[in-house]
């Protein structure tokens, strides 16, 4: 009923009513494009991983176990962890990320390049300049 009274009230206020829906319309596409798009994207992503698992794999899981897939079933995998090769059934939904695939693992395909990024921390962090030095440039000022 309020929906047709703006409709009716829309021409005395000068379109208020129109530009009211076609605001709402606006808002809630753009909540579609910035927030439940990319979270289904991820979902995709995360359901594609866990059913690309193969035995050989290094995981994850939710809870911090780290480990090998040693086996694969329909809905869980058996994984080994630790020294003792304790091995642990876990529901794949469980998994969070595969650390090391297992082509990777067994040296089938060489290592994914590092991030450069990286590379620069390091590189800044690993200067040639002692605290010594730098207390004779002037970085350090006594108070």
């Amino acid at each position: 009923m309020n929906f047709f009274y703006i409709l009716a009230d829309s021409g005395n206020q000068g379109g208020s009513g129109l530009t009211l829906i076609l605001m709402t319309v606006a808002l809630l596409g753009a909540m579609y494009f910035f927030m439940i798009r990319p979270q289904r994207k991820q979902e995709k992503e995360v359901n594609a991983m866990r059913n690309n698992l193969q035995v050989g794999d290094e995981i994850t899981t939710i809870g911090g176990i780290i480990g090998k897939v040693v086996s694969i079933k329909d809905e869980t995998c058996m994984i080994e962890s630790g020294r003792d090769r304790v091995r642990i059934r876990v529901l794949k939904s469980a998994i969070k990320s595969v650390d090391v695939p297992a082509a990777v693992a067994n040296g089938l395909v060489a290592e994914p390049a590092k991030d450069e990024s990286k590379k620069t921390d390091e590189a800044a962090q690993n200067t040639d300049d002692k605290p010594e030095e730098k207390k004779k440039k002037g970085f350090f000022k006594k108070k």
